[in-house]
């Protein structure tokens, strides 16, 4: 994926361009220690002539628009109208407040350019602050973050594997919502084409896959040998479809059909698909595996999928469980991933464990408010040292803010009861990209 963006410093000769310029290099150093692949000019663009010098052959994926100094609103307008891409608007602080001239104005400047943006109808984000305060350095990071990612959906080969089951049809998306939202494919297809093609498979076809599988899987001796072979044969066929048809993320329906048509459940297979770099909900719910591809994207691991089935005033927790699906690298070092049978049919291999702790934690889900418009849940917390809680995959977050309140607020709010859980906090980050998509970021 290529992305590219730039810096833009606008602004005019006739503040204290001394005092500008320190803040120019500062926030080009900073830039480029966040991607060092940032498109800068080699000045401070202090007329519209030297901003269209620099901006004219360009083509951005974001742009970080700076009040190097006062600029009038001509200057936001003209970089509006070259790039249709999501923009930064951010203001320098006053370097010097002793009651004689003021240095920058760069504030003044940023209401001309916020009402410009306004009139072009272009949601954007904002920072305040110079380019060496942490909350700066933190806020920028994480626009550029947000809008790599924001590129990388344009990309996104989304799959849905069967219908969702009577009830859940609020994982259920269409290509249209996908597409003008998000930016992203979506394909469909049913869960007998991927059954039918592992039941094509030899013993000998599925050999590498099971040996995989056991690499990744502690205790698959213990589950019934047709159902390991069996797993593996739909290893091999989810596999092979996700590679040839270059899929980035994919939901699944499991029950009953994998249980009753097929024999063995898909759960594990939608671990090590998650463990191999492709999000993967069961349940056939879209939007959970779209979430998880944010967090996937934003963590560079697997994010944890599943219902929040408990909550410890006391503690102030949130327990999210699912039957055996989490990605085999979030099991506790202590267990690590164990093979089980589904708590309900009995049948397996699901996965048992508890996952590991992580100090930073963030609870987000793609969802829709009741007039049919996108919206996120996003809560930030801390992944707790605890062991599985059910049977099944667990993990326990205590939550920034009060359980007992999130919990109690969201079920009002009519939220769906899946859930992501990325192991850092990526709450800036979606907030920002919510921006740029221009859906409601709600924050619990």
């Amino acid at each position: 994926m290529s992305f590219r963006f730039a810096y833009i410093p606008i602004g005019v000769p006739t503040f204290h361009l001394e005092s500008a310029g320190r803040e120019f290099q500062k926030s080009i150093a900073l830039l480029r220690s966040i991607d060092e692949n940032v498109i800068v000019p080699d000045e401070m663009l202090l007329s519209i002539d030297k901003l269209h010098a620099f901006t004219d052959d360009l083509q951005l994926d974001f742009a970080i628009v700076q009040n190097v100094t006062f600029a009038n609103g001509a200057y936001m307008a003209e970089v509006l109208r070259q790039f249709d891409c999501p923009v930064l608007l951010w203001t320098l602080r006053e370097p010097v407040i002793d009651g004689t001239r003021l240095r920058l104005n760069s504030l003044t400047g940023a209401y001309s350019a916020a009402n410009m943006l306004h009139a072009f109808g272009r949601p954007f984000t904002y920072v305040f602050g110079s380019p060496e305060e942490e909350a700066v350095v933190k806020k920028v990071r994480a626009a550029v973050r947000a809008a790599k990612l924001r590129k990388s959906l344009k990309s996104l080969r989304l799959l849905q594997v069967g219908h969702t089951p009577q009830g859940f049809g609020f994982g259920r998306a269409m290509d249209a919502d996908v597409m003008t939202t998000f930016g992203a494919e979506l394909l469909s297809i049913e869960a007998r084409e991927l059954i039918n093609t592992a039941k094509s498979y030899s013993d000998e076809d599925i050999k590498a896959y099971l040996d995989d599988a056991n690499g990744r899987i502690r205790g698959l001796a213990a589950i019934e040998e047709k159902n390991v072979l069996d797993f593996a044969r739909l290893y091999r066929a989810y596999d092979e479809y996700v590679k040839k048809n270059r899929i980035g993320a994919l939901s699944s329906r499991c029950w009953p059909d994998f249980f009753v048509d097929f024999g063995t459940p898909v759960c594990s297979v939608l671990a090590i698909l998650n463990d191999l770099g492709i999000p993967a909900s069961c349940e056939a719910d879209t939007y959970g595996a779209l979430t998880m591809y944010l967090c996937q994207f934003l963590t560079g691991s697997p994010a944890f999928f599943g219902d929040p089935v408990s909550m410890n005033e006391g503690e102030n927790t949130i327990t999210f469980w699912h039957c055996g699906t989490a990605a085999c690298s979030l099991a506790r070092e202590d267990t690590g991933a164990v093979a089980g049978r589904h708590c309900n049919r009995h049948i397996g291999p699901t996965l048992e464990f508890g996952c590991k702790a992580a100090p930073r934690a963030t609870i987000c889900r793609i969802g829709k408010a009741a007039d049919g418009k996108f919206r996120m849940f996003i809560s930030a917390g801390e992944a707790l040292d605890k062991p599985q809680q059910f049977y099944g995959t667990s993990i326990v977050i205590k939550t920034d803010t009060s359980a007992p309140e999130i919990v109690t607020k969201s079920v009002c709010d009519g939220w769906e009861p899946h859930f992501a859980v990325a192991m850092d906090d990526i709450s800036e980050e979606l907030k920002i990209l919510c921006g740029m998509l221009g859906i409601e970021a709600v924050v619990y």
